[in-house]
């Protein structure tokens, strides 16, 4: 029998609706200061919203610090919310319990960004990927072994391989088993932290590939993040940018690349280097350095650094407003049409 809190989650959420975050806050205690005992707090995931849909791939961009990598680790419940919700097809899972979450991680999988230190140095391959099937119990272990084998040949690597350790096995090729272990359960969520940013340049567009063959194959939902925004311009369906905690911009790949609403969004792209030296770029440089977490400025976070400013975002926090084409920015002057 469905409990009525069940019904309401199969209601609350869009079927075409994976992923849903609500107002969700993330605080870490980080210490003391040196004359008084007071205890400092960083604001790592400050109130955010957002909507990851199914078969897409959602682009999370940002300066290191911004918290994009702890969203992501909200979502697979590595951590805690402090306050908010998360729901997963329907079903908020950020207060059910731990065997109901076990049950649940089937379904959500990552991928690190260091293809080595994400693999145990003594387990051999076929271990590092069998491990969660024999957690979740999923066939005898034949079965187990047969399937890391087409695991192997599906992220594009030998199967008799699999008895090699992670040291024999070069930066490009670890980060194809660390794939093959996130698909191994066939998970419908994979967050990528940062997948291919300790890879080489030659070797990160085989990756890149990789996952998108994987994705058409299996229908597999991406949270891509990352601060390279040439990458996540040639993976990302949409793309939603982090400052300070906070999602200042959202929206398809090609408006927020093209017609970009944020002047922080238009800071970062600017940086991005382009192919053709014929081609000019106008650089914006911003102003003074990036605030502390610990101590955010009032209003909109970026208004120190903003050559936008006005009065208004110094003492109002902007909210997320919808400016058509499914393209959302928390900026008072875009807002306000000036």
């Amino acid at each position: 029998m469905v409990s009525h809190s069940e019904q309401l989650a199969h209601t609350f959420i869009d079927s075409s609706e994976l992923v849903r975050v609500e107002n969700v806050f993330k605080r870490f205690q980080v210490g003391q200061t040196l004359f008084r005992r007071k205890t400092l707090t960083v604001r790592a995931v400050d109130g955010v919203d957002l909507v990851i849909y199914r078969g897409e791939t959602l682009g999370l961009v940002g300066e290191s610090g911004c918290g994009k990598s702890t969203l992501g680790r909200l979502i697979l419940r590595l951590e805690e919310v402090d306050s908010g919700s998360i729901w997963f097809e329907g079903q908020d899972i950020s207060k059910i319990g731990s065997g109901d979450m076990k049950r649940l991680r089937r379904k959500m999988q990552i991928i690190f960004q260091d293809p080595y230190s994400s693999l145990n140095p003594r387990r051999t391959v076929r271990s590092a990927i069998m491990e969660s099937l024999t957690i979740h119990h999923v066939g005898s272990r034949t079965e187990r072994i047969n399937r890391v084998k087409e695991l192997m040949e599906e992220v594009g690597l030998r199967p008799e391989f699999s008895a090699r350790y992670p040291h024999e096995f070069s930066g490009g090729q670890r980060q194809r088993i660390g794939i093959a272990r996130a698909l191994a359960l066939n998970p419908s969520l994979i967050i990528a932290d940062e997948p291919v940013s300790a890879l080489d340049v030659s070797i990160r567009s085989q990756v890149l590939n990789l996952m998108e063959d994987l994705q058409e194959k299996y229908n597999l939902t991406y949270l891509f993040v990352s601060h390279d925004l040439s990458v996540v311009e040639h993976i990302s369906d949409r793309v939603a940018v982090m400052y300070l905690g906070k999602i200042v911009e959202i929206g398809p790949k090609r408006e927020i690349y093209d017609n970009p609403l944020h002047p922080y969004t238009e800071a970062l792209l600017s940086a991005v280097p382009i192919p053709d030296p014929e081609i000019e770029r106008h650089r914006m440089i911003l102003e003074g350095d990036a605030p502390s977490p610990i101590n955010p400025p009032s209003g909109c976070s970026f208004h120190p650094r903003c050559w936008l400013r006005i009065k208004a975002c110094s003492e109002q926090t902007p909210e997320l407003k919808n400016m058509g084409n499914g393209h959302s920015a928390a900026c008072h002057v875009r807002a306000s049409g000036i």
